[in-house]
């Protein structure tokens, strides 16, 4: 049975989501990945999202929550959240603990979600010991009974790793290994809408056939492509906001932190 939010019953007003993710936090607070207290920033893109006067009624995180794994890090990524007091989904990556996730996170990881004339519906794309993304038997099942119950709802489908390529210079081995199976299985399913995910630190925004495809900045340290190679990007965390209007249309984009606040999160 699908969870609903509270505002499904709002009459015309689009739906207000707002994506977190990659936030890799780990069992100390004052810890850091890649030179980033990971903990302050993610709270800098949280004062963000409320200084743009967001207030989302679903905020989906979508995967590595945790860089360690560790309880300490969900349990103070739900203190976090729960002051809010907005609505949370949330789904594993590849650096995440899925049963530590599970027991620390609860109802916020239940795949399916109906929220106005949308049906979120969130795949776990984790492989057991690698970096890399596959979708397995299951997943497939719960995508089909899911968007076969959905009715004449509206569908977007989020999950952790990248069906597609960022960069066509560089060979993305921690990607989807069955993407064209997931597109095959959607090009079905004509009521999805967006497809979106984490993973990669960085922005992305394209269309296919009647999907548009989303990645989303991490709320810590990004990546790029450049010449071929993979390397940290000295951009700004940020976050994704998507209205999703009745009729199916949605309108996206991103904000990031400003350049000062980022050397505040840098410096502390």
């Amino acid at each position: 049975m699908p969870a609903s939010t509270s505002s499904a019953g709002r009459a015309d007003a689009p739906i207000l989501v707002v994506q977190l993710t990659d936030t890799h936090l780990l069992a100390e607070p004052e810890s850091v990945v890649c030179q980033v207290n990971t903990d302050a920033s993610l709270r800098t893109v949280l004062d963000l999202v409320r200084a743009n006067g967001h207030r989302p009624d679903l905020l989906l995180a979508t995967g590595d929550l945790s860089q360690d794994g560790s309880p300490a890090a969900y349990q103070r990524l739900r203190d976090l959240l729960e002051q809010t007091d907005w609505p949370v989904r949330c789904l594993p990556g590849n650096h995440d603990e899925p049963h530590a996730l599970r027991h620390a996170l609860g109802l916020w990881t239940q795949p399916v979600t109906d929220i106005g004339a949308w049906r979120i519906i969130l795949l776990d794309s984790t492989v057991p010991g690698s970096d890399g993304g596959h979708i397995d038997d299951a997943q497939f099942d719960l995508l089909e009974r899911a968007a076969a119950l959905a009715g004449d709802r509206h569908i977007l489908v989020a999950l952790h790793h990248n069906p597609v390529q960022m960069d066509s210079k560089w060979h993305d081995s921690m990607m989807v290994d069955n993407a064209q199976a997931l597109f095959q299985q959607l090009a079905t399913l004509p009521r999805t809408r967006v497809l979106l995910w984490g993973h990669v630190h960085q922005a992305f925004d394209r269309r296919r056939h009647h999907l548009r495809m989303l990645a989303t900045p991490s709320t810590c340290f990004q990546f790029a492509i450049r010449d071929g190679r993979h390397v940290l990007d000295d951009a700004t965390p940020g976050y994704r906001w998507l209205k999703l209007y009745r009729d199916g249309s949605l309108a996206t984009g991103v904000r990031r932190i400003d350049t000062a606040a980022w050397r505040d999160v840098l410096a502390a």
